[in-house]
């Protein structure tokens, strides 16, 4: 029987990706990473994420990885549709991986609605949608490991360029960056989520 697991990465950064992760296997193999000691993605250093990266894709009968760029992400805001965005998008990851049944992590308040959705945007595939999948099933763990290594290769991309720190709002560096460069330029760059409310704190402000 094949099992899915997918799981998100930057859903709260200013800027960058956002990037959903599915990986699928047989159940009895399900075990293999357990023993490799994978778990969720935010309980592991970055050096631990790079290597379990590499053992979960020889582990994975096949995995499939999508980037959800900051354009497409404000459109959605726009439209109040970011779980929507989000639904449709590990809809397409789901039914890529076509398993028997996908365990995947709600990011709607309601998770019954939310695998409801994806249900029904892959062909009625059988989902089990729930909140902090990543650390209850270790597949979902291994999805997230996948979505945070690919949304930290893109952040580290642009940081060779821009001293922009994390991402995220929390991050002074990431919010003096935001704020400096639309001092000077009096624009975003294409990177930056313009509809999040911090960002558009920023631009009001100056």
């Amino acid at each position: 029987m094949q099992i899915c697991g997918v799981d998100d990465a930057g859903r709260g950064s200013m800027l960058g990706p956002l990037v959903i992760a599915g990986i699928s296997l047989d159940r009895k193999n399900l075990q293999k990473l357990s023993s490799l000691g994978v778990k969720d993605s935010k309980k592991l250093s970055p050096k631990l994420r790079e290597q379990f990266y590499k053992k979960i894709i020889d582990i994975a009968d096949d995995y499939y990885i999508v980037k959800i760029s900051p354009r497409l992400i404000d459109a959605s805001v726009k439209k109040h549709c970011l779980n929507g965005l989000e639904a449709k998008y590990m809809a397409k990851v789901v039914s890529k991986l076509n398993a028997d049944i996908s365990y995947v992590d709600s990011c709607d308040v309601n998770p019954t609605r939310f695998g409801k959705e994806i249900s029904k945007q892959s062909d009625n595939r059988k989902i089990k949608s729930y909140h902090h999948a990543d650390s209850r099933f270790v597949i979902v763990s291994a999805a997230s490991i996948l979505a945070k290594v690919t949304r930290d290769k893109a952040i580290a991309k642009l940081r060779q360029n821009h001293n922009l720190g994390s991402g995220y709002p929390s991050d002074t560096v990431t919010v003096k960056f935001v704020t400096k460069y639309h001092v000077t330029y009096h624009v975003l760059p294409n990177f930056v989520r313009k509809s999040w409310k911090p960002v558009q704190k920023i631009v009001g402000n100056n």
